[in-house]
């Protein structure tokens, strides 16, 4: 832990705090605050004076007090900004742009196309999204926090965010420095399990947790180990490709090009595949997609077949599940994304009963396993977060004028 230094850095530190529990909670009074960031009324009365002056905060009616005056509820101003969240996928690009109450002012989806793996057509795509969205939600450039963007595969930190992802074909491609020749605005670029982790953590399945593993099971696999409440990335940002780890020596073939992946055992694809392979009579469907895995699930309750591809998948997440348990003892397991969300209770049972064989008994006494509770545009959400989340750290410090960034939308390419 950093110990500021300067009382500039005490106020920005406490001003960060402060700023943090109004985005999470939505909106309190300066009572509770105190006691949620352990400041001092009078510091919190400074910092809440400051943000009233500068427009970010407003007061919200009072609440009624047990004893004494009702108090003042505060909240973060809606209006005031906007960030926007880009989920680059295998399906096509989902944009979203949140105000600073979380509220989803516009999106857009863009399905992909036969140049999916083209950078500098995604890039385009992203883009012309973003542009649309500000659009549709009658918002200006200059009130654009940022721009979020979530891609699948390992993203190298850094200015250029170098991405390379197996999914797409990408090996090092630019993807951060394209997208700011394009956008004169913020641009955060990371890995999708990561930012769906972030969001579950900040507003989902994963409050209250400190130690916890957000774990997107979809088309990709991949997992968010969060640690102490901070996100363990690895020497270089590659932690958590968790859909890639070994469970079946010289197993299947994977399209990281190894054999017996995770990801090949219980990602979508494979999933819907093995069910129609099994289903001759056609009521098993790849086409299906999102709604074929929630019928696979629900028809495995009485269907042989079913039974049997989601009993393969029970056995193998599971180990990979106790993996989990065992190298990092979590508190709590969050299974999201197309698959995760869509399991029945009766197969979450099956998954955290394969889960206890594969584990230690003692840190598996300890861990909850549970579905997450943001649906399917999470990822867009965690992605609008990095933006925020880049600003807290800073103390939310925006322009005296107003502007919040300019933003200049109209080359494609680097």
């Amino acid at each position: 832990m950093t110990i500021p230094s300067t009382a500039r850095d005490i106020r920005r530190t406490n001003r960060s705090a402060i700023l943090r529990e109004l985005l999470f909670a939505g909106e309190s009074t300066r009572q509770a605050l105190a006691g949620r960031t352990g400041l001092s009324a009078a510091t919190v009365g400074l910092v809440i004076a400051d943000l009233l002056d500068e427009g970010l905060v407003q007061e919200n009616g009072t609440q009624e007090s047990s004893g004494g005056r009702p108090r003042t509820l505060v909240r973060m101003v809606p209006g005031r900004a906007v960030t926007i969240g880009v989920d680059v996928g295998e399906r096509g690009v989902r944009v979203e742009a949140f105000d600073l109450a979380w509220r989803r002012r516009a999106e857009i989806f863009v399905m992909a196309g036969t140049d999916v793996l083209d950078p500098v057509a995604v890039v385009g795509s992203i883009v012309d999204s973003v542009r649309t969205v500000l659009a549709t939600a009658n918002v200006g450039s200059a009130e654009l926090l940022g721009v979020g963007v979530s891609v699948p595969g390992v993203v190298e930190r850094g200015d250029d965010s170098v991405v390379h992802a197996v999914a797409f074909g990408w090996d090092d491609v630019p993807l951060g420095r394209m997208l700011r020749a394009a956008i004169d605005a913020p641009v955060v670029v990371d890995n999708g399990a990561k930012t769906m982790g972030q969001a579950e953590m900040w507003f989902g399945a994963g409050r209250g947790a400190a130690d916890a593993v957000i774990a997107l099971l979809g088309i990709g696999v991949g997992a968010a180990v969060f640690t102490d409440g901070r996100l363990y990335r690895g020497s270089q940002s590659s932690a958590g490709e968790w859909g890639h780890a070994p469970i079946v020596v010289g197993g299947q073939t994977c399209r990281c090009g190894s054999r017996g992946c995770l990801e090949a055992y219980v990602g979508e694809l494979t999933l819907l595949r093995r069910w129609a392979d099994l289903d001759p009579d056609g009521s098993a469907s790849v086409d299906l997609a999102t709604e074929g895995l929630r019928t696979l699930f629900t028809n495995a309750a009485h269907d042989d077949r079913a039974r049997r591809v989601v009993e393969d998948m029970a056995e193998h997440l599971g180990a990979g599940l106790g993996t989990l348990v065992n190298l990092f003892n979590p508190q709590r397991i969050v299974l999201a994304g197309s698959v995760g969300l869509r399991l029945t209770p009766a197969v979450l049972e099956v998954i955290r009963s394969r889960a206890a064989r594969y584990s230690l008994r003692q840190p598996f006494e300890s861990v909850e396993i549970v579905q997450g509770q943001l649906g399917d545009d999470a990822v867009a959400l965690g992605a609008a977060t990095l933006v925020v989340d880049g600003l807290l750290t800073t103390g939310f410090a925006l322009p005296a004028d107003g502007r919040v960034a300019a933003m200049t939308i109209g080359a494609r390419t680097p």
